[in-house]
């Protein structure tokens, strides 16, 4: 086989070799992979680099999930044509331009201004309106649009965010997060039904810690504070 030169064509590998060999099998959630130029949302890296099978480091210690964990993430979520999706983590932006891809409105929120900054101006420059760029802390949730059909957590959380779990629809919301303490996180999935909560485990995955009020405490500011 003949390596890929162009874009396209690292984007058709990628689905090929690292999803549908894999068993993602949702037709819209490959056309959206296939679609969002990936390379762009890691720029200063090769093609081979942006399109590899593994997250890359975006800055502020922060990565860009790989792609086989995007697609099966956004696989999970089931995104009706019609839905309002909260994405909390959002980092260079490429997982929100996938679920874009999908939704009707997302609204995605990230604790640091600069990567905020830099996905919305890449967001934009894709066109992409139907997706709102918040700052602020992902555990509260962003009560402003709420509810939302779909919310998908983009790092590792200790426990279930109790004040993102109440932004749910309650007729079929469904959320998606890494949760757990260890290293090796538990990819789970939970569907809400009124008052009723269920929860499911699909794999196992590997995230960045989500920090925040409902979430794991910010390290670095620790040490500032230790150091002061």
């Amino acid at each position: 086989m003949t390596a890929p030169e162009s874009p396209l064509e690292h984007r058709i590998a990628m689905v090929e070799q690292q999803l549908i060999s894999r068993g993602i099998r949702d037709g819209r959630v490959v056309h959206a992979v296939l679609k969002v130029p990936r390379h762009v949302f890691v720029p200063g890296r090769s093609l081979d680099d942006a399109y590899a099978d593994r997250p890359l480091p975006i800055g502020e210690d922060q990565t860009i999930s790989q792609p086989y964990i995007v697609a099966h993430m956004t696989e999970l979520l089931e995104i009706p044509s019609g839905a309002k999706v909260l994405e909390i983590g959002t980092g260079s932006g490429y997982q929100t331009a996938v679920l874009a891809e999908l939704a009707a409105t997302v609204v995605t929120v990230e604790r640091h201004a600069a990567l905020s900054a830099a996905a919305r101006a890449r967001l934009e420059a894709l066109g992409y309106s139907n997706v709102h760029c918040c700052v602020g802390d992902g555990t509260l949730g962003w009560e402003a649009a709420a509810p939302f059909d779909r919310i998908l957590v983009t790092a590792g959380a200790p426990s279930v965010p109790e004040r993102v779990l109440g932004q749910l629809a309650t007729d079929g919301g469904m959320l998606v997060l890494p949760l757990g303490t260890g290293k090796i996180l538990d990819l789970v999935r939970v569907v809400r039904h009124g008052n009723d909560f269920r929860s499911e485990v699909h794999g196992k995955c590997s995230f960045v810690k989500l920090i925040g009020e409902f979430g794991w405490p910010d390290e670095r500011e620790s040490t500032s504070s230790e150091d002061a």
